[in-house]
């Protein structure tokens, strides 16, 4: 059944910034887009909600599609909704942060490349993904800090001292990052 509207509608996406520790420091996923708009630029894996998931499902598809990682326990940050942060259509984007060992990602889809950056080092990105990186790295803080559930959506592959790294790298008050 089509689905049409008396009124105007947006459009969903979800975002994932993907928190990555390599067992020497904390990075992030980014991909290189492919496409317009901001064709070579760097960007969190993201796309369109489809009509038959959740934004939880659709992030979790859209990681895959675009860097061939599976990834589960995502955490949402929150919603974004300027009326301007894309210049295609009205979209609101729902982002979620995952935390999990560095592993090969490779571009697919609709991006170009996908890569790992030191959180210190990202380069300029796409769209909002600057305000959605400060976003997720305050909640990850917030959620270790204060969130003892938190430790159990760390990936099950970490080992113990491993997971005490990635934490107090992520928390630490003297963390700082550029961007």
């Amino acid at each position: 059944m089509p689905y049409t509207y008396e009124y105007p509608h947006p459009a969903v996406t979800a975002d994932c910034v993907i928190f990555g520790f390599d067992g020497k420091e904390i990075k992030t996923l980014l991909i290189q887009r492919a496409h317009y708009p901001y064709e070579g630029c760097w960007a969190f894996p993201g796309g369109y909600l489809e009509m038959d998931e959740t934004v939880e499902q659709a992030a979790s598809r859209e990681l895959k599609e675009e860097t061939g990682l599976d990834q589960g326990h995502f955490r949402q940050i929150k919603a974004y909704s300027a009326v301007d942060r894309d210049p295609r259509e009205r979209i609101v984007t729902v982002a979620f942060y995952v935390i999990a060992k560095v592993r090969e990602a490779k571009g697919g889809d609709d991006a170009a490349e996908a890569r790992w950056f030191p959180i210190n080092a990202l380069p300029k990105l796409a769209f909002d993904h600057e305000e959605i990186f400060r976003d997720a790295l305050t909640q990850v803080k917030k959620d270790f800090l204060f969130d003892s559930e938190s430790f159990n959506y760390l990936d099950a592959e970490f080992t113990e001292e491993e997971k005490r790294k990635v934490i107090s790298s992520l928390i630490s008050p003297l963390f700082t990052f550029n961007l």
